[in-house]
């Protein structure tokens, strides 16, 4: 749909008279010209250049968006409804017109709308839900190169889309401080660059660094209080956070000035008093986090104070919760920031650190990709498979997401029931992805069953979305360093979002609360005026189940479910529950709980129980050496439910079956038999060729009690009695009658001889006979075993049966050696019978008599 003509008129003169004023407007032919030639482009223009506001309004009446939209990214939800506002102005009209606008929480569109401000993340639930992005022509990600996930995300799924689909959908990336060169390559994209006109900034250094962060309001509040009288012009001041701010504003009190904050949780009105320049020419002082760093222009300012910081989100791996740590800009940033003194006239930078320090700054900060929790991206990731084939590992993200993270978020969506086993989204994780919440708030939304649960559930998770609304306060009688905190119950914040009060409720934060939680119950199909009611332990261990958190015994200290540990403040009414389910966990020198409400043991919530598992574990008791046996309900890494109860007989034979498998040699009474058995069976299986006899080496019966040793203890419950039980009867139990027979003819235990028996012994390295040597008068040559396969040597022994002589050749040692021993045996038991030649002589009867 072409411009009317009121407003291609207007169009045309908004930028024919912004080509002095807006340095970007020399840069928008070749734009236009390459988005003519190609699909894709990429722009490069300073702070302050006019991007966000005349790039859009340039593209409306090219002739390839024929009546498609220009949807534009902004990266925070204040930047989206500013720049919208001013296009709106540019076109005398008011957003929701041809210029229009949406975030999570409001917004103002029409069928006339042709350009869209929106957040990233709603970029990216408009692509799931519609992956062809009908009805648009062109996607602006303005600031790229603050790269959040959500941006890097939506331009990974725009980028595959083009290629696979709609090859004619024209991206543009936009960028103040990007290697634009390399993001173009990536992109496939033509390179347009804005050489900008920017009035000269003085730059000036402290001569000193902080000693510490925690004194930045002060040195931030001095700095401001020279500033302001040595340079005209409103003063923008960078913090890290709102904490920050509201320390600082409270240091600056009787200034000539309005001291005004800048943050992306202010209401729209607060943000608008920072926005706007007063016309009385009063001066200003506005208190910013990094949010006015890029996209929005704040008017009138002529001195920046660049406290160095900013607050990044980051993965804590040993606790896979993400946290916002406090860390210095990069070099591009506090280029970015000195930028807004130089916009209308000549201005100042003060920058609270040294020289030396900004040479050391990395060049660039690192993209949130790297760094955060990858749980919802994944989903994202699959949902995107799911509707257009790509895998994830396929999708052109500017970087590879870190494998550990993206791992560890497909392990917890598969926890979840949003992934299948093959890492492919199931029907629960479309719902869930749908929702557009993070996947542990969606599964608890799904989890709820009737009304009033979802109700509750929706309320729950716009608490954890948005910010505490319960304001910190120091504890009574803490220490005067100790941070000030909010009481951990989320029951207390429900009962605000249902029209209670509390002397420390925020009441800007409830507002944006209830608007995100009225948005969740028309996702869940929801009437307004259901209220919530269930029990919110129950949805939040649903959600967060490897968050329960047990106590340890001492007040405020706590153990998780799903490994490590937690902190309650000891003052909190929460410290000395048993059990708690948490919601909110930040990191600061250890994971201490934020949001949580009681669980009751006795009553665990079903989606707790079906992931715990109760184990029977039996021990023994040192003293009496009985089996005690102990019913346990396991959830991660902590026992819910602990007791003592009669062990059953499968769990005795168990534990007994375990004990005597670590030391069979104390465990049972081990006869000579039992030892003399386990050689022959080894000497058979290796030499006899019979593999297919058990293995009865003690290694091989530690593995198998429960094969050979657990069907003989029927009845017994103590170890001890194993001691009296007949192992060598278990033993030969192993093996059938038919193979025991073999055995005892292959390989005997005794030699049958005309003077009686001779014992084998196997435990040598080749078997040996051992007799009295009488046993073998008569005996003319070595017997044999297993059909003389098997080696056997013969021990003649002394009356008194000491060894005198071993041989393998009974009928040589008679032929020779046998002289000797028999002249010493003679003189040394005259009333033997120690015949010259035994081979001959028949065995003596049994008892001694006189030699002749």
């Amino acid at each position: 749909m072409a411009l009317d003509p009121t407003l291609q008129n207007r169009l045309n003169t908004l930028l024919s008279e912004n080509g002095n004023a807006l340095p970007v407007a020399a840069a928008l032919p070749p734009l236009q010209a390459a988005l003519a030639r190609t699909s894709n482009a990429v722009l490069v223009a300073p702070p302050g250049a006019g991007k966000t506001t005349l790039v859009p309004l340039a593209l409306l009446d090219a002739p390839w968006r024929g009546d498609g939209r220009i949807v534009m990214l902004e990266p925070r939800r204040l930047a989206t409804r500013a720049a919208a506002t001013r296009m709106s102005e540019l076109m005398d009209e008011q957003p929701g017109g041809l210029v229009g606008y949406r975030t999570r929480l409001d917004g103002a569109t029409s069928e006339r709308t042709r350009i869209e401000v929106i957040t990233e993340g709603l970029l990216v639930r408009r692509l799931l839900s519609d992956p062809t992005l009908d009805g648009v022509a062109c996607v602006i990600f303005d600031e790229i190169h603050e790269r959040s996930v959500d941006a890097d995300a939506a331009l990974a799924f725009c980028l595959d889309l083009q290629r696979s689909l709609r090859p004619e959908l024209r991206l543009v990336a936009m960028s103040a401080t990007m290697d634009g060169a390399a993001l173009a390559q990536r992109m496939n994209a033509e390179l347009v660059e804005s050489e900008g006109r920017m009035f000269p900034v003085e730059i000036r250094h402290a001569t000193r660094d902080l000693v510490h962060r925690r004194d930045l309001p002060d040195a931030m509040a001095a700095a401001i209080r020279t500033a302001i009288t040595q340079a005209p012009g409103d003063v923008l001041a960078f913090l890290p956070g709102v904490a920050e701010i509201h320390r600082t504003r409270g240091l600056l009190d009787g200034i000539a000035a309005d001291i005004l904050p800048l943050y992306g949780e202010l209401p729209p009105a607060e943000q608008d008093r920072a926005l706007t320049p007063r016309p009385d020419g009063r001066r200003r002082v506005i208190l910013s986090t990094s949010i006015a760093e890029t996209s929005l222009t704040v008017p009138g300012v002529r001195i920046v104070v660049d406290g160095g910081f900013r607050r990044v989100p980051r993965l804590d791996v040993g606790t896979g919760l993400t946290r916002l740590d406090t860390v210095r800009i990069s070099r591009a940033a506090a280029s970015q920031r000195a930028g807004r003194a130089g916009r209308v006239a000549p201005g100042v930078a003060i920058r609270l650190w040294t020289e030396m320090t900004t040479r050391a700054m990395p060049p660039h900060d690192q993209p949130e990709m790297m760094e955060a929790e990858l749980t919802g991206l994944r989903l994202d990731a699959a949902a995107w498979q799911d509707a257009m084939g790509t895998a994830p590992a396929d999708l052109p993200f500017p970087d590879t997401p870190p494998n550990g993270a993206f791992e560890a978020g497909r392990s917890l969506l598969q926890a979840l029931g949003a992934l299948d086993d093959d890492a492919r989204i199931t029907r629960e994780g479309t719902r869930m992805a749908v929702l557009g919440a993070h996947p542990r708030l969606a599964a608890m939304m799904l989890t709820a069953r009737t009304p009033a649960e979802r109700a509750m559930a929706a309320d729950i998770a716009a608490l954890l979305e948005e910010r505490d609304p319960l304001r910190p306060r120091r504890p009574a009688g803490g220490s005067r360093g100790a941070p000030p905190v909010a009481p951990a119950d989320i029951r207390l914040r429900l009962d605000l979002l249902a029209g209670g009060d509390h002397p420390d409720a925020d009441r800007a934060a409830l507002s944006r609360i209830r608007h995100a939680a009225r948005q969740y119950r028309r996702r869940l199909g929801l009437g307004r005026d259901i209220p919530a009611s269930g029990d919110p332990a129950a949805l939040i261990a649903a959600a967060f189940p490897d968050r329960v958190a047990q106590s340890r015994g001492d007040a405020g200290s706590f153990r998780l479910a799903g490994g490590g540990s937690a902190r309650l403040s000891k003052t909190d009414e929460l410290a000395r529950c048993s059990l708690l389910a948490v919601a909110g966990m930040h990191v600061r020198k250890a994971a201490e709980i934020c949001l949580a409400v009681p669980l009751d043991r006795d009553a665990l919530p079903a989606s707790l129980l079906a992931r715990a598992r109760e184990q029977v574990e039996t021990t023994l008791d040192t003293t009496t050496g009985n089996v005690l046996a102990r019913r346990r309900l396991r959830l991660g890494n902590l026992v819910l439910r602990d007791r003592t109860v009669t062990a059953g007989a499968d769990e005795v034979r168990a534990l007994l079956c375990a004990q005597a498998a670590q030391n069979l040699a104390a465990t049972f009474t081990w006869g000579d038999a039992c030892r003399q058995l386990q050689a022959r069976v080894e000497l058979a299986r290796t030499r006899l060729d019979r593999p297919d006899l058990p293995d009865l080496s003690d290694e091989a019966l530690a593995q198998a009690t429960e094969s050979w040793l657990a069907p003989w203890l029927a009845g017994v419950n103590r170890l001890s009695a194993l001691a009296e039980m007949d192992l060598l009867g278990m033993l030969r139990a192993t093996m059938d009658h038919a193979t025991l027979k073999w055995l005892d003819r292959m390989l005997p235990t005794h030699l049958d001889l005309p003077g009686g028996r001779a014992a084998i012994d196997y435990l040598q390295p080749v078997p040996v006979a051992a007799a009295r040597a009488q046993t073998f008068y008569g005996v003319t040559q070595t017997p044999c075993i297993a059909g003389g396969r098997v080696d056997l040597r013969i021990a003649l022994l002394s009356p008194a049966g000491r060894p005198q002589a071993i041989t393998a050749d009974l009928a040589g040692f008679w032929a020779g050696s046998w002289a000797d021993m028999r002249r010493d045996m003679r003189g040394r038991y005259p009333r033997h019978d120690w015949p010259e030649n035994p081979a001959t002589t028949s065995p003596p009867p049994p008892g001694p008599r006189r030699t002749p």
